[in-house]
C-alpha cells in the first residue's frame, strides 16, 4: 500500500505473541507494572521492557509514574476496540488458543473489556436495552432514548457527569466470544462500576473475569430481561 495509513507497523507490533499478551492483559483497564506484564507475557522483565518501549513509541500505551513505580495502560478506547476487533476476527476465523483452562467459561460469561462489561452478560445488557428501546440502535450509531435516560438515572448512575465528559456516552463494541455487540463508552463503564457498587458482581483478581453473585445474577436477569429472540434489536 503506497498511500494512506500504514497498518503494517501496528499489525507487526500487535502480532508478536508476547506483545499481544501484554496488550490483552491491559484490556482489563487496570494499569500494570513492567514486572506484572512480564509475567503475563511469559518473558523476562528486561524483554518486557523492550516490548513496552516499542508499544509506547507506537502510541499504543499510556505510561504513568507513581513514586518509584511505572505503570502502563492502553492509550485510549481506539486501541481497546482494535484489540477486541482482532480477537473477534480470530475467533470467527477459527484461530483459537489450543490450550483452554477453567477460567474460559467465566470469561465467556462475563469479563472486563477496557472497564466495560463483555461476554454473555455484556451482550445481554446491550440486547435488553435495545429491545426495551432504552437504546436506539441505527446505522449511525447508538443513542440513549428519553426512557433510557430515566432508566439510567433510576439505576443510580450520574448521567449528567457522564455527559459532561468528552468521551462518547454510548458505543458498540464487537464481542469476540458472543460475536455480537456489547455496550462500551462511558455508560458501559458506569454500568460495570454500578454492578460492583451494589454488590451484583466483582472482578476476579488476576484475570479479566467478572463474577456475578447468585443474587446479582437473578437481579440482572430481572432488570435486563430479554424476549426469546435476542438477535433482533430495536431499530430507530
Amino acid at each position: 500500500m503506497k498511500e494512506g495509513p500504514d497498518i503494517s507497523r501496528i499489525a507487526g507490533l500487535i502480532g508478536e505473541p508476547a506483545r499481544a499478551n501484554i496488550l490483552t492483559a491491559l484490556l482489563s483497564g487496570k494499569a500494570l507494572t513492567a514486572t506484572e506484564l512480564a509475567a503475563e507475557a511469559g518473558v523476562t522483565k528486561q524483554t518486557a521492557s523492550a516490548h513496552l518501549a516499542k508499544l509506547n513509541d507506537a502510541g499504543l500505551l499510556a505510561p504513568t509514574k507513581q513514586g518509584r513505580h511505572k505503570y502502563f495502560s492502553l492509550a485510549n478506547d481506539d486501541v481497546a476496540r482494535a484489540l477486541e476487533g482482532l480477537m473477534s476476527l480470530a475467533a470467527r476465523s477459527g484461530h483459537l488458543r489450543t490450550r483452554t483452562g477453567p477460567k474460559d467459561p467465566a470469561l465467556r460469561k462475563a469479563r472486563v473489556c477496557y472497564n466495560h462489561l463483555a461476554g454473555d452478560m455484556g451482550t445481554r445488557l446491550f440486547d435488553s436495552m435495545a429491545q426495551q428501546r432504552l437504546l436506539g440502535v441505527s446505522d449511525t450509531g447508538l443513542d440513549l432514548s428519553e426512557s433510557g435516560r430515566d432508566f439510567v438515572i433510576g439505576f443510580g448512575i450520574d448521567l449528567d457527569a457522564l455527559m459532561a465528559r468528552r468521551s462518547p456516552l454510548c458505543r458498540e463494541c464487537l464481542d469476540w466470544s458472543e460475536r455480537r455487540s456489547h455496550l462500551a463508552g462511558s455508560l458501559g463503564r458506569a454500568f460495570l462500576t454500578r454492578f460492583e457498587d451494589i454488590g451484583w458482581a466483582r472482578r476476579e483478581p488476576g484475570t479479566r473475569a467478572v463474577i456475578f453473585s447468585r443474587k446479582g445474577d437473578a437481579a440482572f436477569a430481572e432488570v435486563f430481561a430479554l424476549s426469546d429472540d435476542r438477535s433482533q434489536p430495536a431499530i430507530t
